[in-house]
């Protein structure tokens, strides 16, 4: 089997999120795609995110008609905070004989030699999925100085420039703004009848 690691804190899930995994699924012929919700995520300790409860009530939504698409809980049945080796080496243990690839976005990969142990985390990965937006440049022979053996793992994923973000999805809601289109109406339908993101705290 051949499966894809794509993580993220999702508040809330949206279209972007969804082109970027199937693009991904489809271009690295992946049998399964792990969502992978971070509870705890080391480098937004100082941001303020929606229970965990909620985030995931719409990721399952999100995911329910897709097959190849499954909710882990690999992050959120143990305490944080949640660096990537840690939950690839126990994605590893739940699926033994598989070959992992762990999403990122291009950004992701500049700053890859900054990451909790990359070397390491390289050594447990078959391969890291860059999903790169059009005209983005990435110094691979820097890279390579960096982090070692990296080139010969990294896989280019062309993805369409979709200008969405959470953090604009949830400003939108609290000002009364349209959002239905940004997300599936699952979703939509999902927020309107909880109220979610409508207060400031989320």
């Amino acid at each position: 089997m051949r499966i894809g690691i794509f993580g993220g804190t999702f508040d809330p899930p949206h279209l972007g999120h969804l082109i970027l995994a199937a693009e991904a699924t489809s271009q690295l012929k992946l049998d399964l795609l792990l969502w992978v919700l971070t509870p705890d995520p080391p480098h937004k300790q100082d941001q303020q995110l929606t229970p965990i409860d909620i985030r995931y009530e719409l990721v399952a939504l999100s995911l329910k008609d897709d097959p190849s698409f499954v909710m882990s809980r690999v992050d959120l049945d143990r305490p944080g905070p949640h660096y990537t080796l840690d939950t690839v080496m126990l994605i590893k243990n739940e699926y033994p004989n598989a070959e992992i690839f762990y999403l990122i976005g291009g950004d992701s990969l500049h700053d890859y030699p900054n990451w909790h142990k990359p070397s390491e985390l390289l050594a447990e990965l078959d391969g890291l999925g860059v999903m790169r937006r059009p005209g983005d440049q990435v110094d691979m022979s820097l890279l390579e100085t960096q982090v070692p053996g990296i080139s010969t793992k990294v896989f280019f994923v062309e993805a369409p420039l979709l200008e969405i973000a959470s953090h604009q999805i949830r400003r939108r809601i609290r000002q009364g703004r349209p959002f239905r289109y940004y997300i599936l109406p699952v979703v939509y339908q999902k927020i309107l009848e909880k109220g979610y993101y409508s207060e400031v705290g989320y």
